[in-house]
């Protein structure tokens, strides 16, 4: 697991740090190809869990980076609520995983890009655990041109 040092610096420039790291576990989707989405989940400045898409891999429709990240920190800390965790994804969680979330009672959720259709937040849908902070748009071009020009090979 890795650690870094953001006592001294700005939320902003901790946000974009881990969410490059998301987009590094999109790339690996990516790689196999995978819908390019990307997940970490930090704890005390400390990666526990690390997930990517794996859903074609696995056969499986709950494989989404958001769900393999989220079981890597449960087994990690030994439990299975996150509450003083962040989630850092790179596309906007559809409703299973902010759902999943909910269940997690995680602290904060970081997205990149947008998902128009299948994001929770176009289902005008309360799916978050009361206390999680929710931000977007943390390098959401970068995010979100890694997902369209999958799609576009796909095409």
């Amino acid at each position: 697991m890795s650690f870094y040092n953001f006592e001294n610096t700005d939320p902003e420039e901790e946000d974009i740090h881990y969410m490059k790291l998301a987009l590094e576990e999109a790339k690996k989707a990516l790689a196999e190809d995978e819908i390019p989405i990307g997940a970490i989940v930090v704890s005390k400045n400390r990666i526990i869990g690390r997930g990517y898409n794996l859903t074609e891999r696995f056969n499986d429709v709950t494989a989404h980076a958001e769900m393999q990240a989220f079981t890597s920190a449960a087994q990690t800390i030994g439990g299975k609520y996150l509450r003083d965790c962040t989630l850092y994804v790179t596309i906007e969680p559809c409703v299973m995983c902010a759902g999943a979330s909910y269940w997690t009672q995680i602290g904060r959720i970081v997205y990149g890009a947008r998902e128009e259709k299948r994001g929770f937040i176009s289902k005008n849908a309360n799916l978050l655990h009361p206390k999680t902070v929710l931000k977007g748009g943390v390098m959401a071009e970068e995010c979100g041109a890694l997902i369209k020009g999958f799609f576009a090979k796909k095409r």
